[in-house]
């Protein structure tokens, strides 16, 4: 059996100099015990040199990793982070393998120790130790961080403050730079800091920044938790801001200045422009739409691509924009991905023909390459104007339920541009109130690479089409 004793200060090289010499001798990770120098010293390890075999080298990502890992505070890191590099070497694949449980808990750890380097760049607050007319002014600072993170983030505030002297204090490591050199030492109970002079006006500047009307406690307290603030020279205000915050808010509300009449007709104007008032029968919709001249995109492509399909359907699909072979044919989804649809769909029991299929673009933006055309994705302004047949055909169906596919229909049904891998399954509201289900489109589909996140992909989207059949039943 082994023992490896890892430093509190240099753990990241002590850790990758141990585990290269393991790893060369051919040593198993069951025939290694790991700890730090808080872990009482085993009776029975072997810390005799070893006879090493060839170099082995692997992936640069796990490095990486494992630069971090090692600062995290739980006991098992080191042997987690062995054994995991006992299986990677001769499975380099294993790092791109999301379904792996180990790589899968060391990519946590990962996270942990980035959130607290970050918590730690924007909470160590610095107070002056020395006389503010030395040649080279020093400060000092308490922290109190989650993980050992003091040590792989100092090299942040060495180039941030390199042109004064600092220490950074804490229960774990301390961090020193005085005279252009960085030092660490063990950790000390936290001391007696000078008051700031200057701690006022940051206090006074904090207290005027904050807006009571965008307050937002556990979005606030998410980013600066708790057991930070006892540190914080303004934490000591936060909590009668947040008690005055609706009386604040209220007082600004009444002190808003209103539109003048000329603007304010300015700004009507334009919401008008932008709202479909389309009023006639029916069976001129797809005429009117096939005549649309409202964006350039009618300038490139060969026509409009109306929607199709019963105008008093329950159920309305709604595409992202005609692609090569809708844009030649003038029908929504006779491509590629309307013929996956169809195949999908039909395993899910949703009938296309009773619904009307339409997209959120009626023209085909591309890039001509060679005799080729490349689908674009159309920016919001084209999304925009073309709302207005969007909210015209949405008004003569009347739809129990709309299907949007894909990130522009979200876009246009719901006017948000938030990724749509993240609202996959969710139900939202169009303006005119209509219950929207958000769904991937079938491009995305066609376009995934990988075989295994394809049938993923697609047993998602079968998955939301079979929630439609069983919201209109």
């Amino acid at each position: 059996m082994h023992r490896a004793v890892m430093p509190k200060i240099g753990t990241a090289q002590a850790w990758r100099d141990a585990a290269r010499q393991f790893l060369a001798a051919g040593v198993p990770p069951e025939a290694i015990l790991w700890g730090d120098t808080s872990t009482a010293p085993d009776l029975f390890g072997d810390t005799a040199p070893m006879q090493t075999g060839g170099q082995v080298t692997v992936p640069r990502s796990f490095i990486s990793m494992a630069r971090s890992v090692v600062w995290h505070s739980d006991p098992e890191r080191f042997a987690r982070l062995y054994a995991f590099l006992w299986r990677l070497k001769d499975a380099p694949q294993l790092m791109t393998d999301r379904g792996d449980a180990d790589l899968s808990r060391l990519r946590r750890m990962e996270k942990n120790v980035h959130r607290c380097q970050h918590k730690m760049k924007a909470f160590v607050r610095f107070r002056e130790i020395g006389a503010p007319d030395a040649a080279r002014r020093s400060f000092a600072a308490w922290f109190e961080p989650t993980y050992h993170t003091v040590e792989p983030t100092a090299d942040f505030f060495l180039r941030r403050f390199s042109d004064m002297d600092w220490r950074i204090l804490t229960p774990d490591v301390c961090a020193i730079f005085e005279g252009g050199k960085l030092t660490f030492r063990e950790g000390q109970e936290k001391p007696a800091l000078p008051e700031d002079a200057s701690e006022q006006l940051w206090i006074t500047y904090f207290q005027n920044i904050f807006n009571p009307a965008r307050l937002m406690v556990k979005a606030m307290q998410s980013e600066m938790p708790k057991k930070y603030w006892k540190n914080m020279p303004e934490a000591a205000h936060i909590p009668q801001m947040i008690a005055d915050a609706p009386a604040r808010a209220r007082a600004m509300a009444e002190a808003a200045p209103s539109f003048p009449p000329q603007r304010l007709a300015q700004v009507q104007a334009q919401l008008a422009a932008h709202q479909s008032a389309w009023e006639v029968p029916k069976d001129a919709l797809a005429k009117d739409i096939a005549a649309c001249t409202r964006c350039p995109l009618h300038c490139n492509a060969t026509q409009a691509v109306p929607g199709e399909g019963p105008m008093d359907a329950d159920l309305m699909i709604v595409g992202e924009q005609p692609g090569d072979q809708e844009d030649l044919s003038g029908r929504p989804f006779v491509g590629p991905a309307g013929q996956l649809f169809d195949q999908i769909a039909g395993r899910a029991g949703l009938q296309r023909d009773k619904a009307f299929v339409t997209n959120a673009v009626k023209h085909f933006k591309f890039t001509p390459r060679g005799k080729r055309r490349l689908h674009q994705r159309p920016n919001a302004s084209e999304i925009q104007h073309c709302r207005w047949w969007l909210d015209a055909e949405i008004a003569q169906v009347k739809p129990k339920l709309i299907l949007g596919m894909g990130a522009t229909a979200a876009e246009g049904l719901t006017g948000r541009r938030d990724a749509i891998t993240a609202r996959r399954g969710t139900v939202e509201q169009s303006p005119s109130g209509t219950p929207v289900l958000l769904t991937l489109h079938p491009s995305y589909l066609l376009r995934l690479p990988d075989p295994q996140a394809k049938a993923d992909a697609t047993a998602q989207f079968q998955d939301d089409l079979t929630a439609v059949v069983r919201m209109l039943a």
